[in-house]
């Protein structure tokens, strides 16, 4: 699998200021590591290195716990997202109606694997799990709008949609 390499990281001093006042409220607050993350990802839009250190030294919390809710949840990235978001549906039904091929596609039409966002920032790359549209399978989805009953050929029109 081929390395993922982040973008470097770009804070501004608003950005900064938001995430010390966030980590300043909860500091000392037991069960806190969580809802803090949520908030910086809100504010960064994903959780890179940077912001997990200051979150560490702020809450004196770990790296390796910090990494390790990070990756465990789904819900956080430590990589941005493009403006659009193309999430490939991996789960059972899809798959087996050749979603992976799908999936193969798009690395192929992007440049990018799977966490990688394009050099642009228009589009980064997800593999999901099920998204409860399986009467569609298979699914992908870009931002908000959902795409069904795909095959491999389809995946150029869609993606040209938002290539302006």
């Amino acid at each position: 699998m081929a390395e993922i390499k982040a973008p470097a990281f770009k804070d501004t001093a608003e950005q900064s200021a938001k995430l010390q006042e966030v980590i300043a409220k909860f500091k000392g607050t037991e069960g806190a590591l969580i809802p803090v993350l949520h908030e910086a990802q809100s504010i960064y839009g994903y959780l890179p290195y940077e912001v997990q250190k200051a979150i560490s030294e702020g809450l004196d919390v770990p790296m390796a716990e910090i990494y390790g809710v990070v990756s465990f949840y789904t819900q956080f990235s430590i990589y941005p997202k493009g403006t659009y978001n193309v999430a490939v549906c991996l789960g059972t039904a899809c798959y087996v109606k050749g979603s992976g091929d799908i999936i193969d596609k798009i690395k192929e039409k992007l440049g990018i694997e799977v966490g990688q966002c394009t050099d642009d920032g228009r589009f980064s790359l997800e593999a999901t799990r099920c998204i409860g549209a399986c009467g569609l399978a298979p699914v992908l989805t870009v931002n908000d709008d959902v795409y069904g009953r795909l095959t491999v050929d389809d995946v150029d029109d869609i993606l040209s949609k938002y290539m302006d």
